[in-house]
Parts: structure tokens; C-alpha cells; sequence
């Protein structure tokens, strides 16, 4: 089973790849172009809005034990004339987006006609778990908000064990019953001397 859509080869000429998220808050879901000045509208007419200023942190993966969150982040110069931004995102509280979803998608460019009229949606690249929504303010005017979000291997230190016995197995399987493992031996197995 491949990644990609059956109509999409990822060997063939592609002119660009587009890095998009979906942020999921009580007001709705917010799309966004990562790393890119535009507007991009996708084959089921939804517009995903782009800023050279927005960045993605790396998302890793568990390693030897750490589990490593993630972050979106937005900086840019706030006009002393137009709304506060960071107050503004402030006055909507902690909980905004706490547990709310955070989607990463691919959008693959074959020709540069569909930077316009694409003829792939764009493909879920992963699903995480947002937290926090934290803001840094340097000097006068540079802000920057950074959003935070889980990893897939969150808390895998809590994780729930399951005993490798026939009640073990049936959790492991959605209650299904498996005798398979009553013929487990219930005594260390000795191995026979073959010489004596």
C-alpha cells in the first residue's frame, strides 16, 4: 500500500511539492501554505492561505525513550496602527485549540498549470494533537506566535501493558477470544544432555 494516490507517481516529473496544515479550532478549520507567499485553492475548493513567514518545526520521531513535540510558528513586525494581534490571541484563552487536531498535508504540483487547477487533493501526511499556544515579543515591534503540538509517541512511557496470556491476547484483539496461547508451556523447557 503506497502513500500517494493511485493517479500520482512519485518517480514521475513533479514540478513542487506544497507543505499545507489544517488547524481545527471552535471557530472552524484554518488552512494554511507553509513557507510560501499566496493563496492556494485545492480540487475541493478549499483555500489554503501561505506566508514566507510561517515555519514548521522538524517532526521527529521517538528515540530512546524522548518523546519530541512540535511547533508552528508565525513571526512578523505588529503596525502600532492596526489590533494587537497577540492580545488578540490571547483574550481567546488557554483552551482554544487544547486537544483540538493539527493536520499536515503534501500537495503535489505535476505542471504549473495546477498551481491553479490542481487534479490531486492533497494527501494527510499526519494527524497530531495541539497543546499550547505560546508568544514571543523582541524590542518594539517583533512578535512571533508560536503553536505547539504534540508527537505521535506522546506519553508512551504511561502506555497500558497488556500480559501475554489468553486475557492479554483478547484486549490485544477487541474481545475476540483466542485460545491460542493455553498451549503455552507453563515450566522452563530443559534441554536433554547428548552426552552423559
Amino acid at each position: 500500500m503506497s502513500f500517494y494516490p493511485a493517479e500520482f507517481d512519485p518517480r514521475g516529473d513533479v514540478v513542487a511539492m506544497l507543505d499545507l496544515c489544517a488547524i481545527d479550532t471552535p471557530d472552524g478549520v484554518f488552512r494554511f501554505l507553509i513557507g510560501v507567499d499566496g493563496v492556494f485553492t485545492d480540487i475541493d475548493g478549499n483555500t489554503w492561505v501561505g506566508s514566507a513567514l510561517a515555519q514548521v518545526s522538524e517532526l521527529g520521531s521517538a528515540i530512546g525513550g524522548e518523546a519530541p513535540g512540535g511547533s508552528v510558528s508565525l513571526s512578523y513586525f505588529q503596525d502600532p496602527d492596526t489590533p494587537d494581534l497577540i492580545g488578540q490571541i490571547r483574550t481567546l484563552g488557554l483552551t482554544y485549540v487544547d486537544g483540538r487536531a493539527i493536520r499536515f498535508y503534501v500537495q503535489p504540483i505535476r505542471t504549473m498549470a495546477e498551481f491553479q487547477a490542481p487534479t490531486i487533493a492533497p494527501i494527510l501526511r499526519l494527524t497530531r494533537v495541539m497543546r499550547e499556544v505560546t508568544t514571543e515579543e523582541t524590542g518594539a515591534l517583533d512578535r512571533t506566535l508560536i503553536l505547539g503540538f504534540e508527537a505521535w509517541s506522546e506519553r508512551r512511557d504511561a502506555a497500558r501493558r497488556i500480559q501475554l496470556t489468553t486475557e492479554g491476547h483478547k484486549v490485544l484483539l477487541g474481545g475476540v477470544d483466542n485460545p491460542s496461547l493455553s498451549a503455552k508451556p507453563t515450566v522452563d523447557f530443559q534441554e536433554e544432555k547428548l552426552f552423559g
